[in-house]
């Protein structure tokens, strides 16, 4: 018999909340600079590859939302041997992998000359920010025991949406 999921151990957008803000408003920059259905892609795939419930339920809630197709998140966890990936959105993902597994990658030179067909180095650059983001929220939210809950989400961005950190002159 499988164990009960843990409460939730500690609340981020309580203990840090100004943290919290400016990691929304740098996932927000962030999302202005990545294709909305590449940008779920790579969250899930990073999100898989680190076992975070939290981010796999609130990305596929997103994905699907924004139009990606069921069968495509499917087989995301298998993207490497299925055609229902384009090649640009292969080279991402093999690079959101890189990223996430960089202490036994180290960002391999095949990776990153991989997206060079398909991205500009500024592209490359957000990227690379998606996966350094993605992974930042899965530490969180698996050391949190977060358990994923539309409404309490939305109602939390909300709130910090309306306490916003002022903007940099």
């Amino acid at each position: 018999m499988a164990e009960a999921v843990e409460a939730l151990r500690m609340d981020i957008t309580k203990i840090a909340p100004d943290v919290y803000k400016h990691l929304l408003a740098i996932e927000q920059e962030i999302a202005r600079h990545i294709e909305p259905k590449l940008h779920h892609l790579l969250k899930l795939r990073a999100s898989q590859i680190n076992g975070c419930a939290f981010c796999l339920g609130m990305h596929t809630d997103e994905a699907l939302r924004d139009g990606e197709k069921v069968d495509r998140l499917m087989l995301l966890d298998a993207w490497s041997e299925s055609s229902a990936f384009s090649d640009k959105e292969r080279a991402a993902l093999a690079w959101i992998e890189e990223v996430t597994l960089i202490a036994e990658s180290g960002a391999s030179k095949e990776a990153f000359d991989g997206l060079k067909a398909h991205f500009s180095d500024e592209e490359i650059g957000w990227l690379t920010l998606v996966g350094t983001m993605i992974n930042a929220w899965n530490r969180i939210a698996i050391s949190s025991r977060g358990q994923y809950d539309r409404k309490l989400l939305e109602q939390r961005t909300a709130a910090a949406a309306n306490d916003r950190v002022a903007e940099p002159a």
